[in-house]
């Protein structure tokens, strides 16, 4: 307890002298403050001379509670008094007891008004017999009466009265279904049934009759009008019964003349089956339509009985022709089927299926006659891939070369052979596309994934693969525009092929059927189209990389350690610059897609940064005055680098600039440190330090054999070197120098690289073949290590020796 707080009955005592008001007595226990009280009885030191009389009044109001106190329990006692919870209790009882009372009354009530309604009820019940007896015999008189004018009108054949008497006989016999058992009505509805089938074999008779125009018993077609209607009064499976012995009656003809083993029903012909169909057609249209109610549809149930006995026909014609079937043949054919199932669509105004499905079919569902020949468009598929074949024939192979060398001086901006490509597609998609959107629009596609693969691998790439012109001479600096002209046309034809195959691939999900959609894509074969792509600005990048060889060459062959001053730019740089912007120029002119124009840029300007600084390792020893003298020279290839985007392409030039100035910044502060002298020492590693930034012992030994440092210069420079860094804890262990190899292949080949990428791997140019430099990159991590420790080792040495000089007596 703190010296502030006091007892709880304490507390308690002053709540109730100080009469402090509060809703809840837990709340003012928790918030009652007694510093605050007394400092409100007493607020300064002057008025605890009035203790007297603050006592007096607190006995007075202790005094006035204490009474309050004493009347409330007394109300409480009279309150809880047990005389009076017992008479409270007694009335409660009471209050129930009534409450049976009242329950059992209205019980009795009850019973009485159910025992008085009883006749009522009973009364009732017998006035709704009575009715529905009554009701029921009247219905019986009129089933006998209509039953007997029925038995009159089909005695003398008059089917218009029959239409209506039969109907309204089968609404009243509706209703006498549940008295089935008893005897009278059981008969009568025997009548009914007696009569329906004396009826249907009066109109089995007319019908034939009708069709067969028997001169003996000749029927009018208004007899056969009416008759109509009482077909329908009969009910959906008459009506249908009459309908197809209607449709087999007109195309019983049929099956006779173009039976599958008679030459008229051979595939040839199948022309001629649409056409006596149709005239078939037009003769019900003529003479028998107005005879048929419309809502039989009689036109349409013949459409679809002929194409269920024609499609059945054409397969067994079909599958005995397979061997000899002829795509000539078969598209004719189908062209016969398709512009049928167009005239039968168009005529009714509906979807072919919704006519088809007039009719029923007990096995399968319903077919067109053309899917029947979808089994057999593989002769289709296959003669579109032989056409492909010849169209293709002159462009591979050996022939690829002389397709992009025509007489022609101007190259053409995408190969011909592209478009020629493409629009064949076109046209045989289009042509598929209306004889089948299934599995041969499918199959369609697969060639066309094929002969894609085809033509990047066998007529584009072959282009780039064909035998080396001769060798130049070292001397001969010439560029072969019409190469270039040829790389950047296999660059813009195959962004064609790339873009256009999408647009294809799109096309046939358009147009193929829903089964088939998931499984369209050319996407491997448009991923063969960037493979082009990227050989293409390969061969561009050799073709530079030629151009610039002989100017390369002088930079090795120069002895810049005799360089006795810098008078401007080298001879060789006049060359280099042109090759750059000859090749360049021809590209970039050539080339259609800015996207790819970039992407040469980048490249090329790498390649030039890259195999200038591989032929300036090459030629060390350097020196001061050759370290300045190449500087000078890098900021003339710099600027000529920087031009290079031209004039057209100024929305990129930011860009470009900023990652050519990226590229060359290393390059220079290497030979920035190059040129400064190594004496003195500190000043020259101080130098190093500022701008390489690294504790490289490696590194700070590059410098040393790009400049031709003396050997025991050398090592004391080094030794100088490990002292100044092993306390220089903030600077980094790589930088750009290491990944710079001391022995590069110069005059390596180019590598291939993926167009994906915006820029030449530059160490990997600089280092040749096999790419293990002398750099500190990953596969040269224990170097590091190794001289991490050497550091180590070196600092402990000069810190004993520190000591031991410090101590010499120890």
């Amino acid at each position: 307890m703190s010296a502030h707080e006091i007892p709880y009955e304490l507390a308690q005592d002053i709540l109730r002298v100080l009469d402090v008001q509060h809703e809840d007595d837990i709340e003012r226990l928790a918030s009652f403050s007694p510093l605050a009280s007394l400092n409100a009885l007493f607020p300064d030191q002057a008025a605890l001379a009035e203790l007297d009389a603050v006592q007096g009044r607190l006995r007075e109001d202790q005094r006035a509670l204490q009474t309050q106190i004493d009347e409330l329990q007394n109300e409480l006692r009279r309150d809880q008094d047990p005389d009076r919870m017992q008479l409270i209790q007694e009335m409660i009882g009471e209050l129930f007891a009534q409450m049976n009372r009242i329950r059992e009354k209205a019980t009795e009530s009850e019973a009485i008004v159910r025992d008085i309604t009883k006749d009522i009820q009973v009364l009732d019940l017998a006035k709704k017999n009575l009715v529905t007896s009554m009701t029921t015999l009247k219905r019986f008189q009129m089933l006998v009466n209509a039953l007997g004018q029925l038995d009159e009108f089909v005695a003398a054949r008059k089917y218009a009265d029959i239409a209506q008497t039969l109907d309204a006989v089968k609404q009243i016999a509706g209703h006498f279904k549940g008295y089935n058992t008893v005897d009278r009505i059981a008969v009568v509805t025997r009548r009914v049934q007696e009569v329906q089938g004396r009826l249907r074999t009066m109109l089995e008779e007319d019908f034939d009759h009708f069709m067969l125009q028997d001169p003996a018993r000749p029927v009018k077609p208004s007899v056969i009008r009416d008759a109509c209607a009482v077909v329908d009064v009969l009910g959906e499976d008459v009506r249908n019964h009459f309908i197809e012995k209607y449709c087999s009656l007109e195309l019983k003809e049929y099956r006779r003349i173009f039976k599958s083993t008679d030459e008229a029903g051979q595939l040839d012909n199948v022309s001629r089956r649409f056409a006596w169909f149709r005239r078939v057609l037009t003769t019900y249209e003529e003479e028998h339509a107005s005879v048929y109610p419309e809502s039989w549809d009689i036109g349409q149930h013949l459409c679809a009985k002929f194409s269920e006995l024609t499609r059945d026909d054409i397969v067994g014609v079909l599958q005995k022709a397979a061997p000899n079937l002829t795509v000539t043949l078969l598209l004719e054919s189908l062209q016969h089927v398709l512009d049928f199932e167009g005239f039968v669509s168009k005529k009714y105004k509906v979807p072919l299926m919704d006519v088809l499905r007039v009719i029923t079919y007990p096995v399968h569902a319903p077919r067109t006659i053309s899917s029947a020949f979808e089994p057999h468009m593989n002769v289709f598929v296959d003669a579109q891939d032989k056409s492909l074949a010849d169209m293709l024939a002159p462009y591979r192979g050996a022939k690829a070369r002389s397709s992009l060398d025509s007489a022609s001086e101007a190259v053409a901006v995408v190969l011909p052979s592209s478009t020629e490509l493409f629009y064949f597609y076109g046209q045989n998609l289009e042509q598929c596309a209306k004889l089948s959107t299934k599995q041969p629009l499918f199959d369609l596609c697969t060639l066309h994934r094929k002969w894609l693969r085809i033509y990047a691998e066998d007529v584009l790439l072959t282009t780039l693969k064909q035998a080396p012109a001769p060798i130049r001479k070292s001397t001969d600096s010439r560029v072969n525009l019409h190469d270039v002209a040829n790389a950047c046309t296999l660059i813009n034809t195959a962004e064609y092929c790339y873009v256009t195959a999408a647009e294809l691939e799109d096309k046939i999900k358009e147009k193929i059927s829903d089964d088939y959609k998931e499984k369209v894509t050319l996407q491997v074969e448009r991923d063969l189209f960037m493979s082009v792509i990227s050989s293409a600005i390969v061969a561009l990048l050799r073709e530079l990389d030629t151009a610039m060889e002989p100017s390369l060459r002088q930079i090795t062959s120069t002895s810049w350690a005799t360089q006795d001053a810098v008078y401007g730019p080298s001879p060789y740089v006049a060359g280099l610059v042109t090759s750059v912007e000859t090749v360049v120029e021809a590209a970039r002119n050539s080339i259609e897609q800015k996207k790819w124009t970039r992407n040469f840029l980048d490249k090329a300007a790498n390649l030039v940064i890259t195999r200038f600084t591989a032929c300036l390792v090459k030629s060390r020893p350097l020196r001061e005055l050759g370290a300045e003298q190449i500087l000078l020279d890098l900021q003339t290839v710099k600027a000529c680098l920087l031009k290079l985007p031209g004039p057209s392409h100024q929305e990129s030039a930011a860009a470009f600039t900023r990652t050519i100035t990226k590229s060359t910044s290393s390059l220079e502060s290497l030979l920035k440190v190059v040129m400064a002298p190594v004496d003195p020492p500190d000043a020259f590693i101080h130098n190093y330090l500022v701008i390489v930034g690294d504790s490289s012992f490696a590194n700070f030994q590059k410098i040393l054999d790009l400049k031709g440092t003396p050997r025991n210069e050398a090592n004391a420079l080094v030794d100088k070197f490990i002292t100044t860094t092993s306390t220089r804890d903030e600077l980094q262990s790589t930088s750009f120098l290491s990944s710079l190899d001391m022995d590069p292949n110069v005059f390596s080949p180019i590598k291939t690289i993926s167009p994906s990428s915006s820029s030449v791997n530059l160490t990997a140019l600089a280092t040749g073949a096999d790419g293990a430099g002398g750099h500190d990159g990953p596969g040269a991590g224990e170097k590091r290590v190794v001289f991490g420790d050497l550091r180590r080792f070196v600092n402990f040495a000069i810190r004993r020796e520190k000591e031991g000089a410090a101590h010499p007596g120890s």
